[in-house]
């Protein structure tokens, strides 16, 4: 009798074992399915190869510290069939992220990407010889970027005058695939152009009276004028009234434009005697009336204050000395912008430049 009970007792005990052992192991798997591990590639991109196996992949992610233990993860991937769903491509992995956190990433795809920014009221040329510092983009110099922004179909139907992509290059940072050919990357710049150029703005130029070439070419020159936000309506007003007046902007961002064109431009930052009596349609000192073309890439706001000029009867502007963010003071009359003038100059002296 006494045998029997000890073998019902150890028959129960088997089975409470049998029973609570997957229960125990189920509870740890889930556990360290989501527990997160921190790793020092987060980074680094980790390339996961096409036709990887789940073992394969486990090894790797193992090896470069991003998961703990690759069984849970492999088991977890056997049992729920996710091989098929992972894909390959190149994958950057927080820290720290759990298995199912990197097996979710694993089943979305990443790929690598490169980013390119354009900076506003960049030249098309510094745009170009920023592109030639992108490795991916594989371009022998400057020119051959240049080159392909001599492509104008992307904008005939907008400025069917212009000769190449100047001022269509918005201003942006741009995320491409690392095998994206610079065409494609020089395209993508013009189509955001298109998508921020909206119905309404196109609306609102066509109530100014203003082609889609002119509305660029004056907020280039907002773009290279104003600093800040707030002083590009005011800008645009005075370019505004010096036009109605068929007065000269004398705008220094043209000429240097023009002697860029020109090929004599001695990027030092000053404006020579040489460069202002250039004599270039571009010089706006010389010749009335807008310049044939943008003089650099503006940015949305410089494009609202085109189409959204402040109401005023300012006719000059001249950079405030007393504030070192850029800001302009704002003037109707000569008088007191030469005073304007002079304040600077005086400020200027005192600072040895």
């Amino acid at each position: 009798m006494v045998l029997k009970k000890r073998t019902k007792r150890l028959l129960l005990a088997i089975v409470l074992l049998l029973i609570a052992a997957p229960a125990t192991f189920a509870l740890w798997l889930y556990r360290e399915l989501r527990s997160p591990a921190s790793h020092e590639k987060a980074n680094e991109y980790i390339e996961i190869p096409r036709r990887s196996t789940p073992e394969n992949i486990a090894s790797k992610l193992l090896s470069e510290g991003v998961i703990r233990r690759k069984w849970p993860l492999l088991l977890y991937i056997k049992l729920t069939g996710s091989a098929k769903l992972i894909k390959a491509g190149e994958y950057r992995f927080p820290s720290p992220i759990t298995p199912l956190g990197v097996l979710k990433k694993l089943e979305e795809g990443e790929q690598r990407l490169s980013r390119f920014a354009v900076i506003e009221g960049w030249t098309r040329w510094d745009i170009a010889e920023s592109m030639t510092h992108v490795p991916e983009l594989s371009l022998a110099d400057k020119d051959e970027a240049l080159k392909l922004m001599d492509d104008t179909s992307g904008i005939r139907d907008l400025d069917p005058n212009a000769k190449d992509l100047e001022g269509y290059l918005f201003p942006a940072t741009y995320s491409y695939p690392p095998d994206t050919k610079a065409a494609a990357v020089i395209a993508g710049m013009v189509k955001r152009f298109r998508q921020e150029w909206t119905p309404e703005r196109a609306e609102r130029a066509r109530v100014l009276g203003m082609s889609p070439r002119q509305i660029v070419i004056i907020a280039s020159l907002i773009e290279t004028e104003a600093k800040l936000k707030e002083d590009r309506p005011l800008v645009a007003s005075v370019i505004y009234n010096r036009l109605k007046k068929n007065t000269a902007l004398g705008i220094d961002s043209t000429i240097i434009y023009a002697s860029k064109l020109a090929g004599k431009w001695r990027d030092d930052g000053k404006v020579y005697l040489s460069d202002v009596n250039r004599r270039s349609p571009y010089n706006t000192r010389i010749f009335s009336g807008l310049p044939p073309g943008p003089v650099g890439n503006p940015g949305e706001s410089s494009i609202d204050a085109a189409l959204n000029p402040a109401q005023t009867d300012y006719l000059y502007y001249v950079r405030d000395p007393a504030r070192d963010d850029g800001k302009h003071n704002f003037y109707n009359n000569s008088a007191d912008f030469e005073k304007g003038v002079r304040a600077l100059r005086e400020w200027e002296r005192t600072q040895g430049r």
